[in-house]
């Protein structure tokens, strides 16, 4: 009998052709799928071949993966059963969950979800084998026509390489590359959680879908510890908490995706861009400004009217010119450059600008600070020599965490993206950059993951998300080396050799964007900013008019040197205005009886509720050291 030797966790091993993977695991072990040779694979697939192979459970991100997306058809199975008429369209895996879009006559109702829910757990007891089905186009069209299913027909017509595969648990069947779990009753927990509305592949032409969003877990404490985040996560929402703390809104008058700043919210966001230019300037970079618009030749020069024009908003006519609203804030840091000669002696340029950019975001998409049509991009663009990219790399990752840390976020999440199929430049080009940023990576002892072909079309880089106090991941940083803007605008310095040299550019968002960095500051400390970004940091309550001349002077004092104060005198009671302190997470409250005013001290209470007397002296140095050392003091989030 012929045999495969099969490497399993280092161990040799050898195993009949023709043997199922399922029958290596033991029973009840947790898994769920296999990796032959990197490509994942259900349990009942055949060995046919020599292999490495790694058995995944529900602990690997693969392993979640493919546990929610067999949730997913789960679902779509309790809602066929319920609802027959309802047309299936698509139902990936997503982070922390699963949804699938259906296409019913009429609005799924919270009581259709239980309802749904209990069908699952119904189908879950059946414990039904899931057998994966391969077919042929004429196959697969003629099985889902029969069944109905236009939508899956639709996506069957544009398979380009059959066999098609689908996947059939009882009389269900989902047209689907799998893999999947072997058996629905694997599945420990599911909960539905949301109906939303989303048109079918993501266009507004077409017709508006429902879908159903969910998430499942191999058992109940690992269900109930995501329910209670998720709890904790609709606490935080920026949205929520944006209204509350009366930081931003957006109205229809203005339009969608249009951020309007208030007074408190602008206060913070003053904050952080003077932080931020300060930081800039101390670093080396130089400042910029450039504006709203430009002419269209120049968007065509760019390549953005060719690969960006459907995120572009329309012409305007200016003096009888046509001119573009800026997506993008490279092609006007080049036209700076591009003022004068420039000498090798001279690089690098570091150039760095609060650009507010424009771009059309589908209104399905649009979600409060997160994904809006206007914000200000936390923007650098430096021009180097190619000797120059590793060092100016390694800069740039050491102002990033220096930076990122003044706000709270030390953890991270680092790619480095290589080169794509389509690309522009040279192979030399790209080995020289791709070594420059991994070499970067490795001197700082950054630990990173390639993601493979993920660099953009003239360039690799390097993408950091921060981890917040929910231990969500969000992109902010992102490092990125261009050869094609230099090339397209004919960027020259001239060299040692009085040659003329093509620069390179590194592009260098830190932030990200202003808008979305603020909604993740919202959510990250749920509202409950730090003392050097809190709009308001002490607010001064005077339990009677009888202090209001003390309470005054220290007002006049905190102001006078730049701490942010507010007087409350209203006619309530102390422990009312200190609740509604509370409730704006003033970070602290200084309150003022008779005592205070005749020793000429302060009682002090923190926004956790903990309280102390102090001299108005001995308050202005905590106040300023949480100021001025936010960069070396632990701040812990909290709501």
């Amino acid at each position: 009998m012929k045999e495969c030797i099969l490497q399993l966790a280092g161990v040799e091993k050898k195993v009949p052709v023709g043997t199922p993977f399922l029958t290596l695991t033991a029973s009840g072990c947790g898994i769920i799928a296999v990796s032959v040779n990197g490509q994942l694979k259900d349990l009942s697939a055949e060995i046919n071949e020599d292999a490495i192979v790694e058995f995944l459970s529900f602990d690997s991100p693969e392993g979640k993966e493919i546990y929610r997306h067999s949730s997913s058809h789960l679902m779509a199975q309790a809602v066929k059963e319920l609802f027959p008429a309802a047309q299936m369209t698509i139902g990936p895996a997503i982070e922390d969950g699963f949804y699938y879009d259906f296409d019913f006559e009429r609005p799924f109702t919270p009581e259709d979800l239980l309802q749904i829910e209990e069908r699952i757990r119904e189908i879950i007891k059946r414990d039904l084998s899931v057998h994966r089905m391969e077919l042929s186009r004429e196959e697969a069209i003629a099985l889902f026509k029969e069944r109905g299913e236009s939508y899956k027909v639709e996506l069957i017509e544009e398979i380009e390489n059959p066999p098609i595969s689908a996947y059939r648990q009882g009389d269900f069947i989902d047209l689907c590359t799998g893999p999947h779990l072997p058996s629905t009753g694997i599945v420990g927990e599911i909960r539905l959680l949301a109906i939303a509305g989303a048109y079918w592949r993501g266009s507004e032409k077409n017709k508006m879908l429902q879908r159903i969003y969910g998430t499942s877990f191999p058992n109940k404490e690992q269900m109930a510890n995501h329910l209670k985040n998720l709890e904790e996560i609709k606490k935080r929402d920026h949205r929520k908490l944006g209204k509350a703390l009366d930081l931003f809104s957006v109205c229809d008058e203005v339009g969608a995706g249009l951020i309007l700043w208030h007074p408190k919210g602008a206060i913070i966001r003053k904050t952080i861009e003077d932080y931020w230019r300060n930081e800039h300037l101390s670093a080396g970079y130089e400042l910029v400004f450039t504006p709203h618009l430009a002419r269209l030749d120049l968007w065509k020069q760019s390549g953005h009217l060719d690969f960006y024009k459907e995120n572009m908003y329309a012409t305007v006519e200016v003096a009888g010119d046509p001119y573009k609203i800026k997506p993008m804030n490279c092609p006007l840091h080049i036209m700076i450059y591009k003022s004068r000669l420039r000498s090798y002696k001279e690089l690098p340029f570091r150039w760095a600008e609060l650009g507010s950019v424009y771009r059309y975001e589908r209104s399905g998409v649009l979600h409060g600070l997160m994904r809006v049509r206007g914000f200000t991009q936390d923007d650098a663009h430096l021009f180097c020599r190619p000797d120059q990219i590793e060092s100016e790399i390694l800069k740039v990752l050491d102002f990033t965490t220096a930076v990122l840390g003044a706000f709270g976020f030390s953890e991270y999440e680092i790619y480095l993206s290589t080169r794509p199929e389509k690309y522009v430049g040279t192979l030399d080009k790209w080995e020289m950059a791709t070594t420059a940023l991994q070499g970067a990576l490795k001197q700082k002892g950054l630990s990173y993951q390639i993601d493979p072909g993920e660099g953009v079309f003239y360039g690799p880089k390097i993408d950091m998300k921060i981890k917040d106090a929910l231990g969500r991941s969000w992109q902010c940083t992102t490092i990125q080396v261009d050869f094609n803007l230099p090339d397209r605008f004919n960027l020259t310095y001239r060299g040692a050799d009085s040659q003329e040299r093509q620069p390179i550019m590194i592009h260098r968002a830190l932030l990200g964007s202003i808008e979305r960095f603020f909604g993740v500051l919202i959510e990250h400390y749920g509202g409950a900013f730090p003392t050097w970004i809190a709009p308001v940091q002490v607010k001064i309550l005077p339990i009677t008019e009888e202090q209001s001349e003390y309470a005054n002077s220290v007002l006049n004092t905190l102001t006078a040197i730049g701490i942010r104060c507010e007087l409350d005198s209203r006619k309530e009671t102390i422990g009312a205005r200190i609740r509604d302190a509370q409730l704006m997470k003033v970070p602290y409250m200084v309150i003022m009886g008779k005592r205070e005013v005749v020793e000429q001290t302060l009682s002090v209470r923190d926004r956790g509720g903990a309280s102390t007397i102090m001299t108005l002296s001995d308050f202005i140095k905590q106040i300023n050291q949480e100021v001025v050392y936010r960069q070396t003091k632990t701040t812990k989030p909290n709501g």
